[in-house]
């Protein structure tokens, strides 16, 4: 199964706050929803379809139907795997949590050097989904503070990236140098680096996970550039809907900016969403400019039209220079 939803699934199920047998019943659902639903399972395992849309789409089709961690899980597990894959992750979803509830003890496999890194990713984004963006910032210190303790002292770097030491010797270790000292959430997640990491690549893992916190903190915060000011009712509506496609809660930092004309322009990290009239006016000028659109009917007859007016040359500067003018 996708290793980044193996760890995310060893977060939820390691959380003593979770109800196990309830959400393994919620989880139970959702797969008999993905098996007798034929439109649902088609829709979510359409290649077109990206990541982020589908997760949006089941999260909102189990809002209050299921507990939010069960919801949550089962978005999670659409958007980590590729579409064919759909169905199989939302079955090994319920499985694994079935057998949870049922107390088998499911010991983490050996993973490659990547693989690994991926694992301990998903824990840390389950984790990240209930932190606010602030505490991350301090999560983020902390670890790097550790990895760089691991890195400058030998004995201890020797202990915890021993593979023959057993892992709850190295987790003793861990607990005693961090218990209390650091907040809860990352020591969580240093203990989960030598559970669900390589021990010779513990160091590598704890600074990857650093820059994946701070990459964390960066998808909290959606940048929204509206054409108009927002009110809280549409705030709170622009919200739901980017967490949703997000696949975790975000904050808004809302500017305004008239020269988008209506609708707004989002940044959530590497994601963009253009919904301004601006936006679709450029897309449709560049879309006239292209070579396709010259040779249709009406770009040959617009082209005519300008050549009678002021030949070739003229048509093409003044597409041009409306181009410019628009920005």
């Amino acid at each position: 199964m996708n290793p980044s939803l193996q760890g995310y699934v060893a977060a939820v199920l390691d959380d003593p706050r979770v109800d196990v047998q309830a959400l393994a019943a919620d989880l139970a659902a959702v797969d008999r929803l993905f098996a007798d639903n034929t439109t649902l399972r088609t829709a979510l395992s359409d290649t077109a379809v990206a990541a982020g849309p589908r997760r949006a789409v089941l999260a909102e089709l189990l809002a209050g139907r299921v507990s939010d961690v069960a919801r949550r899980a089962a978005a999670f597990a659409v958007g980590a795997v590729g579409a064919s894959e759909v169905p199989a992750a939302i079955h090994w979803l319920a499985l694994r949590a079935h057998q949870a509830a049922e107390g088998q003890v499911m010991p983490e496999s050996v993973l490659g050097h990547q693989a690994s890194r991926e694992r301990v990713g998903g824990f840390a984004a389950a984790l990240f989904e209930e932190v606010p963006p602030a505490e991350l910032e301090e999560v983020e210190d902390e670890l790097f503070r550790f990895a760089r303790t691991v890195d400058a002292t030998p004995a201890l770097r020797r202990v915890l990236t021993d593979r023959d030491v057993p892992v709850e010797a190295r987790l003793g270790v861990v607990d005693e140098l961090l218990a209390g000292k650091v907040r809860p959430t990352t020591l969580r997640l240093v203990d989960y680096v030598l559970v669900g990491g390589r021990p010779r690549d513990t160091v590598g893992i704890l600074d990857w996970l650093v820059e994946e916190t701070a990459r964390a903190r960066g998808w909290r915060v959606a940048r929204v550039r509206a054409a108009a000011e927002i009110d809280e009712a549409e705030r709170e509506r622009l919200t739901r809907s980017l967490s949703e496609l997000a696949g975790t809660p975000v904050e808004l930092q809302v500017t305004v900016d008239p020269s988008l004309l209506a609708g707004v322009v989002v940044q959530i990290g590497d994601l963009h969403v253009e919904a301004s009239v601006r936006g679709r006016l450029q897309v449709l000028r560049e879309h006239m400019a292209s070579p396709e659109w010259e040779r249709t009917g009406f770009g040959a007859a617009s082209g005519a039209a300008g050549e009678g007016r002021n030949g070739r040359g003229g048509a093409r500067h003044g597409r041009d220079e409306g181009m410019h003018a628009d920005g």
